[in-house]
């Protein structure tokens, strides 16, 4: 392949799906930069299309072929010069079908092997048919990722472990992503000081189950997720931390103290329960009773009393009766939600659940109404009750209008702001005037830069 220097090349980018693979298509750009690949904003004329999928939600499969088929008439008005690299998720499960019922797609890449795209481009321009790689490397891949990672911006994010071994019965990521794997400390440390460096004011920790994580520490022995934050915490300038998606499983005791005694950590924590029902956590094989979930909530709240929670919830796993569902809205009721994502159940190939008899789609509706309906209402009660408080609120960028300042506030939520000045990167005190159903809007009181 000619050099950046005598050929530029075009590159798109679409992602679906969590912010790990938002965090996956910005490695891959920062990999294929040095093969002379600039961003652009269309698809249209690109030398390059990478689709990162998902395989989560319904029909993800259907989905992706859908949006092929509209690359493929891109690439036919291009004379089939601009390649197709499916990747992701999808790509993990569905790689042969993938080859066989879109053959002008160039390269089906797995999460797990994105590191190896340079070399499967220089494979594919050789020959002909689609290249395939969705196996499970021996090695990180985060040992082969450059350290000349383009900005993300104030709010970064940062993957420190990847993959599951939780097998819920209705979750398709021990298939896709593979077997947990954490980072060394130290790789990550680095990252982190370089996102620093960029501007970066506060870090995200991603991982399939992040609280899970046991990288290697410079010691030689092995770090938890609390003993990695109190380090992050530690880099001059970083003034956040955040991390997600956790499991009520790894909510270890020096995890929860860290919240407390850990000034930079957020008090927002995402922490997905899926059921009230005992019965039904069983059936998702979440190794956690309802009431293992509560007592989690109160340690937490105990030693950090303004944590905001949020979670997922599934309605309608098979075999999940009225009872059941009742008992999912007792618990949502008695432990008060900040945000909450709810969704019907739906059967993913391969899963165990797949294979059980399934709840009608009308009868999950009405379930998924009812609970989200209560969910907004806390969401709402939430927001409303910091009208007319203070808060530190960290400015990431303008508004959507003139003279308007965007940030997030401690518990995660928008802020805007009149200002005509620029206060990115900066933290402000902001009072509260309104409480919108997604956001907030405010008023700056102090410009004096505060700490986390």
């Amino acid at each position: 392949m000619t050099s950046s220097a005598k050929s530029p090349r075009t590159l798109h980018v679409i992602t679906h799906g969590c912010q790990m693979n938002v965090y996956d298509s910005a490695r891959m750009t920062d990999l294929l930069r040095p093969l002379g690949y600039r961003v652009v904003n269309a698809p249209e004329g690109a030398d390059m299309v990478i689709l990162n999928t998902c395989h989560i939600r319904e029909r993800a499969e259907e989905k992706v072929f859908s949006q092929l088929g509209r690359l493929r008439k891109m690439k036919e008005g291009q004379g089939g010069a601009m390649m197709i690299a499916v990747t992701g998720c999808v790509a993990q499960a569905e790689g042969e079908v993938l080859a066989r019922r879109a053959p002008f797609v160039d390269l089906v890449v797995g999460p797990q092997a994105y590191h190896r795209l340079p070399e499967l481009i220089a494979a594919a321009h050789r020959r002909q048919g689609v290249v395939i790689d969705t196996d499970f490397p021996a090695e990180q891949k985060f040992d082969h990722l450059p350290d000349d990672a383009a900005p993300q911006g104030v709010v970064s994010f940062l993957s420190i472990q990847e993959g599951c071994d939780k097998f819920c019965s209705f979750c398709v990521v021990p298939y896709t992503r593979g077997a947990e794997a954490s980072r060394p400390a130290a790789g990550v440390i680095a990252e982190a000081r370089r996102m620093v460096a960029q501007g970066a004011r506060e870090i995200a920790l991603l991982g399939q189950n992040v609280n899970a994580y046991h990288g290697e520490g410079p010691d030689g022995g092995e770090w938890s997720l609390a003993r990695l934050l109190y380090a992050l915490a530690e880099i001059e300038g970083l003034e956040r931390l955040r991390y997600t998606t956790s499991h009520p499983n790894e909510m270890t005791e020096d995890l929860i103290a860290a919240h407390g005694d850990n000034p930079k950590l957020m008090p927002f924590l995402h922490l997905p329960v899926q059921s009230g029902s005992d019965k039904i956590l069983g059936a998702m094989n979440r190794k956690h009773k309802a009431d293992e979930f509560r007592r989690i909530v109160e340690a937490l709240r105990a030693v950090r009393p303004d944590i905001a929670l949020s979670s997922d919830f599934i309605v309608g796993h098979p075999g999940e009766t009225e009872e059941d569902f009742a008992a999912t809205m007792r618990l949502v009721e008695e432990t008060g939600f900040a945000l909450a994502y709810s969704f019907k159940y739906s059967p993913r190939p391969g899963t165990p659940a797949a294979a059980l008899p399934q709840i009608e789609e009308a009868v999950k509706d009405a379930r998924l109404q009812q609970l989200q309906a209560l969910l907004r209402a806390q969401q709402a009660a939430f927001n409303a009750a910091l009208v007319g408080r203070e808060t530190p609120v960290l400015f990431t960028g303008p508004g959507r209008h003139a003279g308007q300042s965007a940030g997030r506030s401690l518990w995660l939520q928008p802020v805007v702001v009149e200002h005509q000045a620029n206060l990115t990167g900066t933290i402000g005190r902001v009072k509260i005037t309104r409480a919108n159903p997604n956001s907030l809007a405010g008023q700056i009181v102090s410009k004096e830069q505060i700490a986390a």
